[in-house]
């Protein structure tokens, strides 16, 4: 296979994402959620497998007729923060005023934080919360905290966007990436495995899911306090 064909291949199978959002989107409507998670889950492995391989391929190269960049960033809106956000308001853990709240500053500060150009800091992590509500959603169905506890959260990150702390990209920041990766891989694991157990509240899915998620949010801002010593 030639490499504009290969780079071609990294483009189709970025739009994949396109086709596994509706599925997640039918689930979601049916408020069949585990298996929503899973189509979510299975998009999230696709969008981190697609990074590395455009990269890899050259696609602005060896394929610049479709935009790669653009292509993701639409399905990761979709899949990142449209679905979720409908599931966290059709599922009843937010209701009244509080779920109108809570989809209302989700979808509007995520498609402002995702038009941002300043969203990628030197070391390829992100500067201010990523818009990875789907990561969120998905525990908070796990966990299933009160609901003081979800508009807190919901409220934290929203703001955390427009901050300069940073989020450690899992694939491309290098620093710590030997834990960051495999921590990151084992969410994949423990979201997958309680999305197939229904959400069981006594699954230890959910324990994973909540020791990886915390070093998921909170690595990047250790990095932070810790900036590596110049070398002599």
């Amino acid at each position: 296979m030639q490499l504009r064909h290969k780079a071609l291949a990294v483009h189709l199978l970025t739009a994949t994402g396109a086709v596994l959002a509706m599925l997640a989107m039918l689930a979601a409507v049916q408020a069949d959620w585990a298996l929503m998670f899973l189509w979510l889950v299975v998009a999230f492995v696709v969008d981190g497998i697609d990074g590395p391989l455009a990269r890899r391929y050259e696609v602005k190269t060896n394929w610049p007729a479709y935009d790669g960049e653009l292509m993701d960033l639409i399905i990761d809106y979709l899949t990142y923060v449209f679905i979720p956000a409908f599931a966290l308001f059709q599922s009843g853990l937010l209701s009244g005023w509080t779920g109108w709240f809570a989809i209302i500053v989700i979808v509007f500060t995520s498609v402002v934080y995702f038009a941002d150009t300043r969203m990628k800091t030197r070391d390829n992590s992100f500067a201010g919360f990523p818009g990875c509500w789907n990561m969120v959603v998905l525990v908070l169905f796990a966990v299933e905290p009160h609901w003081t506890i979800i508009l807190l959260i919901v409220t934290a990150l929203s703001i955390a966007m427009f901050t300069n702390i940073k989020f450690v990209h899992p694939v491309r920041t290098e620093r710590w990436r030997l834990i960051t990766l495999p921590v990151a891989l084992a969410w994949v694991v423990f979201a997958g495995w309680a999305a197939l157990v229904d959400f069981h509240p006594q699954s230890w899915a959910n324990l994973g899911l909540i020791a990886t998620s915390v070093w998921l949010l909170f690595a990047g801002g250790a990095q932070q306090l810790m900036p590596r010593r110049r070398r002599g």
